[in-house]
């Protein structure tokens, strides 16, 4: 499986807005573009940025899916959530693959 992972760094006076914009709006519209099965929120409990942190990771079967992403809507996401929360947030992304257990 293929994670792509958001970290996302909020202050504080805008997580909570943020979150709930996530869930009701920027996630749908993600899923909706079918190149992901399914996401996850996590919130970074221990994190040592200011702020409140959490990873956004969206779960592909092919890299294939994830660089379909990539090429045609990656842009127009972050672009729309930078300007909705300019200057409030920063963001960085890694891209994963899971490592099938020997036993």
């Amino acid at each position: 499986m293929i994670i792509y992972n958001e970290t996302v760094i909020v202050e504080e006076a805008s997580h909570t807005e943020w979150l709930t914009w996530m869930q009701q709006t920027q996630l749908p519209a993600i899923m909706a573009t079918g190149h992901f099965k399914q996401h996850n929120i996590l919130h970074v409990m221990d994190s040592p940025n200011e702020g409140v942190t959490y990873c956004v990771q969206y779960h592909a079967d092919k890299l294939e899916n994830v660089e379909a992403y990539f090429t045609n809507h990656l842009d127009g996401f972050q672009a729309e959530q930078q300007q909705r929360f300019e200057n409030k947030l920063v963001t960085f992304s890694s891209l994963m693959q899971t490592v099938p257990p020997i036993f």
